[in-house]
């Protein structure tokens, strides 16, 4: 739909409202705006006459109106407009960086209160002013009017970026240059187009509860997993990609296996259930999110302040479960009324944990490819490809000892086939394919890992991505005379290399715009509507406690939870012992950055000092 409400602000001969009007269909209503008073544009020959233009075609004039200030400008009816110019905006003279930036910074601020929820705000600078890579050649950050931490301010993200064009723009002359009658150096110039991002909201974690049998459970959703839990993506009406992918890679298999489809259980697992996995993935379970179910006869609303949910629809089949009859009890947690004990659980760490149930099923079926998709969540460090929830599809193939290489070499044939042909589909005609699939023997047992080599993310991804694992070491006490080989895929990070996808979080946005790049069924080109966001670094450094073992992933946890999941990198930086008293010291670099969020240097400031006092009572560190 056309724009219904444009705005012009900081026009000074009003030539690009003019032309403007000329070139747009008549239902659209222009409002052109500036800051000095009718007289001064008396005394221009050219203003005189493109206001004649404007009146002729009934365009509303406004002078006096300062774009730092527009509130001001407009009664609360008269607001709402759908898109915002304001081309080669100067303080004037010989202003320098810092003036312009808090002039974008206010202006865009301002823009916040009139512009239509979906509407843009549209900013023409010369060469090398914004500070973006679409800058040919770019400037020094700290040289440059940094236009998207500016915008960030108000709460706005780039979306866009185009050639400024004064040929698009019949009779337009852009003048103002240093407050002279002079025109600004257009060549080069870009237009940057701004959409409202979500609002940041510091979100809390939920207090939910589960019904198992007669008896009520509550929980306290882990921070770090906060807006990952029940978001339903492989779920029936779900057109996420994360669904798309797997149901692609399901379909194709079964062109070669007959499939048996599982219902997904709970993805909490009581602790003695997590002795299912192999001895190869042992390993996963120091990464398990550990909670605590309490039972809970109580007024659930007033005890919680009405921060509840009722999880019946996340656990699918909670009911499955068995806690122990007799859970260890608190004394501490006794004395709460309505608290009669609590169980030890965990967030699934992988669908690895569910083989035996199912491969010690007496009507297992050899020669079937047993199918199971759900989220898993795991601890994790911080980097691009590595994430604390993610989905996964295993896939279960059993068959006679005796047909054990045929069989896993036709299944490692048809899975590579396919990965290869998901992963060339949104390459453009006459390219090379940019990712290969391999399997990557492991020195340990009969397993292997799926590596891709891709160019998808550019030159900085240069090592292999492992998006899966085979496993050829499970047994069955009833199926004897059958071997079973388990591949898990990591669908997440298999979506991400399908559509050029480079950041893990753009997967759990709740912005809406995200899901608008896909068609049912279809894989195109993802494109993001966030590009070129600021990044903020931070260092920290402090003393280990002596008595206790510093747990890096447990930072790495932490520096998540607290940041919103903004923090994309923490690098370690050096290790000081002091010659006294042998304190040892840590210091880490962490970078700031969102992928779909206008985030400002004032929210990330607040950020490490919360993350300071959390890490000290967390970890039991000191900081410096």
């Amino acid at each position: 739909m056309a724009p219904r409400r444009l705005l012009l602000v900081g026009e000074g001969n009003f030539s690009f409202a003019a032309a403007l009007s000329e070139n747009l269909d008549p239902s659209t209503s222009i409002t052109a705006t500036c800051l000095h008073c009718p007289a001064d544009s008396a005394r221009d020959p050219l203003a005189r006459e493109n206001l004649q233009r404007l009146r002729e075609r009934g365009t509303e004039v406004r002078f006096g109106v300062d774009c730092t200030q527009l509130v001001d400008a407009f009664e609360l009816q008269d607001r709402e407009f759908d898109r915002i110019y304001f081309n080669f905006p100067h303080c004037g003279r010989k202003a320098g960086v810092a003036k312009n930036r808090e002039l974008l910074a206010k202006f865009f601020q301002s823009c916040a209160d009139v512009l239509a929820e979906e509407g843009e705000v549209h900013v023409a600078l010369c060469r090398g002013q914004g500070g973006t890579p679409a800058d040919k050649p770019m400037r020094e950050w700290h040289n440059s009017w940094q236009v998207v931490a500016m915008a960030a301010l108000g709460g706005f993200i780039l979306s866009h970026v185009l050639p400024f064009s004064c040929e698009a723009v019949p009779g337009y002359k852009c003048t103002g240059y240093r407050s002279q009658d002079k025109s600004f150096h257009v060549e080069g110039a870009l237009n940057h187009i701004f959409t409202r991002s979500l609002p940041y909201e510091g979100l809390q974690p939920r207090i939910s509860r589960i019904k198992l049998g007669d008896q009520w459970f509550s929980f306290l959703e882990p921070e770090v997993l906060v807006g990952k839990l029940n978001r339903g993506f492989l779920e029936a009406p779900s057109y996420h990609p994360i669904k798309t992918i797997n149901e692609k890679l399901i379909a194709e298999l079964g062109k070669a296996f007959p499939l048996k489809r599982l219902k997904c259980s709970s993805p909490l697992l009581p602790q003695g259930d997590t002795s299912v996995l192999t001895s190869c993935h042992c390993d996963i379970l120091s990464s398990a999110f550990w909670i605590s179910l309490r039972e809970d006869n109580s007024n659930f609303e007033s005890l919680t302040g009405g921060t509840t949910q009722d999880m019946e629809d996340f656990l699918v089949s909670f009911s499955e479960l068995s806690l122990p009859k007799n859970p260890r009890r608190d004394s501490k947690e006794e004395a709460q009324e309505g608290m009669y004990g609590q169980a030890k659980v965990c967030l699934r760490p992988s669908l690895l944990v569910h083989v035996q149930a199912l491969i010690q099923a007496p009507d297992f079926l050899p020669g079937s490819l047993y199918i199971l998709s759900g989220p898993v969540f795991q601890k994790c460090r911080i980097s691009p490809f590595t994430m604390p929830a993610f989905h996964e599809t295993l896939f279960i193939l059993g068959f006679n000892k005796n047909l054990k290489d045929g069989c896993l070499q036709s299944l490692l044939d048809h899975l590579k086939g396919v990965l290869d042909s998901l992963l060339t589909q949104t390459l453009l005609k006459g390219s090379k394919l940019g990712s290969s699939v391999e399997f990557v023997f492991q020195p340990r047992g009969e397993d292997y890992m799926i590596t891709v080599k891709s160019q998808n993310f550019g030159p900085d991804c240069v090592k292999d991505l492992i998006i899966g694992s085979v496993t050829t070491s499970a047994t069955s006490i009833i199926h004897k005379d059958q071997c079973f080989v388990c591949v898990s895929m990591n669908l997440d990070l298999l979506a991400m290399l399908v559509w050029g996808i480079s950041d893990w979080r753009m997967l759990w946005t709740f912005d809406k715009r995200f899901l608008k790049n896909f068609a049912p069924g279809k894989i195109e080109p993802f494109k993001s509507y966030s590009l070129y966001p600021p990044y903020y670094v931070h260092d920290i450094s402090f003393w280990l406690d002596t008595k206790k073992r510093f747990d890096e992933v447990e930072f790495h946890t932490v520096a998540r939870a607290v940041s919103q999941d903004t923090v994309i990198s923490i690098q370690f930086l050096s290790r000081f012992q002091h010659p006294k008293t042998e304190q040892v010291s840590l210091c880490y670099r962490l970078t700031y950055q969102t992928c779909d969020k206008a985030l400002t240097q004032q929210q990330v400031a607040s950020m490490q000092s919360q993350l300071r006092k959390e890490i000290q009572q967390r970890l039991h560190v000191t900081p410096r």
